[in-house]
């Protein structure tokens, strides 16, 4: 896996996260999966498992904002091609 592709997903996800225009639920979503992301002490394939559902289940939340949705789904297929 690529360690340079984990820290853009985990900047973008640290963007969401400290946006106070995203709703709280959403911000706390990104924010655990942007810890998940740099534990090195899981595997990183239920890393990423874990990170696309959660990630996947918010961007379905109807109260994200159209900017955060679309970044959502960028770190989706980011994570989805490693």
């Amino acid at each position: 896996m690529s360690k340079e592709a984990i820290n853009e997903v985990c900047e973008i996800l640290d963007y969401i996260s400290d946006n106070n225009t995203v709703p709280r639920n959403i911000r706390e979503a990104a924010n655990q999966s942007s810890e998940l992301l740099r534990n090195e002490d899981q595997d990183e394939s239920v890393k990423i498992s874990t990170v696309l559902g959660k990630l996947d289940e918010i961007s379905n939340d109807p109260n994200i904002p159209v900017h955060a949705r679309t970044l959502i789904w960028e770190v989706l297929s980011k994570l989805e091609a490693i």
